[in-house]
């Protein structure tokens, strides 16, 4: 990790908050706890104990791994029903194989990520290649899941396969920082993954001792996730460590400084940065469905025990 870099960031676009800019404050640092997903693979909850009204409109991110798999232990999901929001896998190490009863699906490797919208429904499968399950190997990665309007909740499934090498690179104005754009825009550069809910996701490596302050819009909330080494954010310089989440107030600027000494299995300190317009709607959910109501719960249940979300391709049972 990471799997998309350059040899030297200084000839990448620079990114700055402008002078006079109102830098967000920390309201509170969390730790993710440890758990298991799917067939067993182990995941720290991100955003464990956070209120939703700081996450709106992301419901949910878990870090996958980081793993080192013997031959035959990598492990994946069996087919799972969704509906009502959008799953954003990002791989950092490995490879991933996901299909889908919409006809979507691909394999994405170091530094890709698959960008699903469950939309209505479907059924879809996340696992290892076969390849990975004989030799085993290293395996990280993000799964974030992000809420969909109401409007939206039943549009048609849409799946996107955003290679590593389509994400925007951008540094900061000395260079000590690589930021890659997955999704939305910052100071004018524009990520690739298409969002139906306006959001900013981008993966930022800071070197040792350096420090970033990135624009943020003031109607976007601000999050930040570890998943690498040690640092701080804010001005006032709150600390935080992989696998803590940082949940900042109002402003219009973020800030991420990378501690001067990092653990050696991690040079430089490796932060995940989300901000998104809030819905502001309820949200009901529970288990693979995100919707507004108690009934529209009952519904997709019903719609999945009765095979209206989709079956399984034929090849794949």
């Amino acid at each position: 990790m990471p799997a998309v870099t350059v040899e030297n960031p200084l000839t990448l676009p620079k990114v700055a908050a402008p002078a006079g800019a109102r830098t967000r404050p920390v309201l509170t640092v969390t730790t993710a706890p440890s758990g298991f997903e799917g067939e067993g693979f182990p995941v720290r909850r991100a955003f464990a104990g956070i209120a939703y009204k700081y996450l709106d409109p992301f419901i949910m991110m878990d870090q996958m791994g980081e793993v080192e798999y013997a031959p035959g232990e990598p492990k994946g999901t069996p087919w799972h029903p969704h509906r009502g929001f959008e799953t954003v896998t990002y791989l950092l190490d490995g490879t991933f194989v996901h299909r889908d009863s919409h006809g979507g699906g691909g394999v994405i490797n170091d530094g890709d990520t698959q960008w699903m919208t469950a939309g209505s429904g479907l059924l879809h499968i996340e696992a290892p290649p076969e390849s990975l399950v004989m030799s085993g190997g290293l395996f990280h990665g993000l799964q974030l899941w992000v809420n969909l309007p109401k409007s939206d909740k039943m549009m048609a499934p849409r799946y996107q396969d955003i290679g590593g090498g389509k994400v925007k690179l951008l540094t900061s104005a000395d260079g000590g920082a690589l930021m890659r754009l997955i999704a939305g825009d910052i100071d004018g550069h524009q990520g690739p993954g298409i969002t139906h809910t306006p959001i900013t996701m981008m993966h930022l490596t800071v070197n040792p001792g350096a420090e970033v302050t990135l624009p943020w819009r003031t109607d976007f909330n601000g999050l930040a996730y570890a998943l690498a080494g040690s640092g701080t954010a804010g001005a006032e310089g709150r600390p935080f460590h992989m696998g803590q989440s940082v949940v900042f107030g109002e402003g219009d600027a973020l800030t991420i400084r990378a501690d001067e000494s990092q653990e050696s299995r991690s040079p430089n300190f490796e932060v995940v940065l989300l901000g998104g317009l809030p819905i502001r709607e309820p949200m009901m959910h529970y288990g693979p469905f995100v919707m507004n109501t108690h009934a529209e719960l009952a519904q997709a249940f019903e719609d999945f025990q009765a095979g209206r979300l989709g079956t399984i391709p034929a090849d794949a049972r």
